[in-house]
């Protein structure tokens, strides 16, 4: 992967098998809490980020980029729970986590932050999900392993 010329202002991520690496809605059962130190599903589940998700993050925030959330999660309490309990809601200037489209979440984004589509960067697993929000004009990354300092490091 080349290192690109940009003058990207949003950087945005999904968090199924992105951020995290798992499908709340499949694999995980809210609510969730902090036992021992560690992150538990409702069954005793350990929960975790990807390995390089904090790094990658702190390098974003140290860019000055803004940082936004796009995720179809139909649990979206359990995804800001985790999001709090992991500790990495910091991070984050916007949040769309509902069903739907992510074309929809792209252009609530869009308002929210007054950026243009063509000043944001998306992280995604899924390759319809990147198919579509390219069609607006942001530029769209395919993390099929979830996401990687490596991709960050290079992309950014």
């Amino acid at each position: 992967m080349m290192r690109m010329s940009n003058n990207f202002k949003l950087v945005v991520f999904d968090l199924d098998m992105t951020l995290w690496p798992f499908r709340l809605d499949k694999h995980m059962k809210s609510p969730f809490k902090k036992e021992r130190g560690r992150v538990v599903d409702s069954i005793g589940q350990m929960v975790s980020l990807m390995d390089d998700t904090v790094q990658s993050l702190e390098y974003v925030k140290g860019k000055d980029y803004q940082i936004g959330i796009a995720s179809r999660i139909e649990d979206i309490c359990g995804a800001y729970q985790l999001i709090n309990l992991l500790e990495i809601s910091h991070y984050f200037d916007y949040r769309e986590i509902y069903p739907g489209c992510k074309m929809k979440h792209f252009v609530s984004l869009q308002s929210k932050s007054n950026i243009s589509f063509k000043d944001m960067i998306f992280f995604d697993d899924d390759m319809r999900n990147t198919r579509d929000v390219s069609r607006l004009g942001v530029h769209t990354v395919h993390v099929p392993n979830g996401i990687s300092k490596e991709y960050i490091f290079t992309v950014l």
